[in-house]
C-alpha cells in the first residue's frame, strides 16, 4: 500500500480542530500545561479534540483489550487503553505528535514512562467513530506507519470488519477479515481472536 498517496481527509478533519492558534505548533509540553477537561490529541503540532466513545465503542474496546491482556498473563509485553498519552516519535515533552490509541501494546518496557509511552508501540488498534474515522484512516495510519508501528488494526462498527496492517519491508500490507473470522496476530504470535466475539 502506498501511504503517501492516500488522501488525508484533513480539511475535513481540521474543522473539530481546538481552536488555538493555527499557525503554532504545539508539543506534549504545552498540551500538558492546558487546564481543561476535554481530551486531544497533537498531530504535527495542531490539537485535535476528542469527543465521548458510544456504548458500542466502548464494549468493542473492553472486549478486545479483555482478550489481548488475558493473552499477554506471564509475557513481556504489555496492553495499554485509552487515555493513554503515546509521544509517537519518541521526543517526549517536545514531541509534536501525542496520539491516544483506543488499544495499544508495548513489547520494548525502555518506552513506557510515568507520563506517556515515548515512541512508537509494537501493536496499536483503532475503533472507528464517526468523530475520528479520518483520522484513524488516513492522518494517522501515516504517522502509525512512518513511525514503524508494526501492526494496526482498523476497527469498523459499522461494517462489522477489521482492517488489520501488517508492516513488511517498510509498507503495510492490508487483510480485511469480517465478523466471522478470526485474526491471528503477527505482532502477538499464538494471540487469535475471534470476530463474533467482538461485534
Amino acid at each position: 500500500m502506498d501511504i503517501e498517496n492516500e488522501s488525508t481527509g484533513e480539511s475535513e478533519v481540521n474543522e473539530t480542530a481546538r481552536k488555538y492558534d493555527r499557525d503554532k505548533r504545539y508539543t506534549y509540553a504545552d498540551y500538558e500545561s492546558w487546564d481543561d477537561e476535554n481530551r486531544y490529541e497533537l498531530i504535527d503540532g495542531i490539537a485535535y479534540m476528542m469527543s465521548a466513545p458510544s456504548m458500542e465503542h466502548q464494549s468493542i474496546l473492553v472486549e478486545l483489550s479483555r482478550q489481548i491482556a488475558n493473552f499477554l498473563v506471564g509475557k513481556p509485553c504489555r496492553v495499554f487503553v485509552a487515555p493513554c498519552d503515546v509521544c509517537i516519535s519518541g521526543l517526549g515533552d517536545e514531541d509534536d505528535t501525542v496520539v491516544q490509541p483506543n488499544i495499544f501494546v508495548v513489547c520494548d518496557e525502555s518506552k513506557v514512562e510515568t507520563k506517556y509511552c515515548n515512541g512508537a508501540p509494537d501493536m496499536v488498534i483503532e475503533i472507528l467513530s464517526p468523530s475520528t474515522s479520518k483520522l484513524d484512516l488516513f492522518i494517522k495510519l501515516k504517522k502509525y506507519h512512518k513511525a514503524g508501528v508494526r501492526e494496526y488494526w482498523i476497527a469498523d462498527p459499522d461494517a462489522k470488519a477489521v482492517n488489520v496492517h501488517i508492516l513488511e519491508n517498510g509498507r503495510y500490507v492490508i487483510n480485511t477479515y469480517g465478523s466471522n473470522e478470526t485474526i491471528a496476530s503477527t505482532v502477538l504470535d499464538g494471540c487469535s481472536i475471534a470476530l463474533s466475539d467482538i461485534f
